[in-house]
């Protein structure tokens, strides 16, 4: 079985990312909708149980930081941040993504 898990963390603020809206694709098709909670977490995606492939995760960063009064451009320079990354057979991968309104960068957690 092979689980996901993802966690935003806004390091502009030195806070986690509430109410970031994301999707996980698998290809074409949508797999899952969701935001991130008060702890920058979506625990709803560790119920899924996916299959090896390739993914990718969509970010709407730019509702987030214009919510949080962060607009400092327009348009912004980051609009969404997406993810591809494969998945194998079994195990659990953790995604995160630090988040500024200029840069992210991501990696394979535990």
């Amino acid at each position: 079985m092979t689980t996901l898990s993802t966690h935003v963390l806004d390091t502009a603020l030195g806070r986690p990312a509430s109410g970031v809206s994301f999707t996980l694709q698998e290809g074409d098709v949508l797999r899952f909708e969701g935001i991130t909670n008060e702890d920058g977490r979506c625990p709803a995606l560790k119920d899924l149980v996916l299959t090896a492939g390739r993914y990718r995760l969509v970010f709407c960063v730019a509702a987030y930081f214009a919510e949080q009064g962060m607009v400092l451009a327009d348009p912004p320079f980051l609009e969404t941040v997406p993810i591809f990354f494969g998945i194998g057979d079994e195990g659990h991968y953790h995604v995160p993504l630090l988040l500024s309104p200029y840069g992210y960068s991501t990696y394979r957690g535990s």
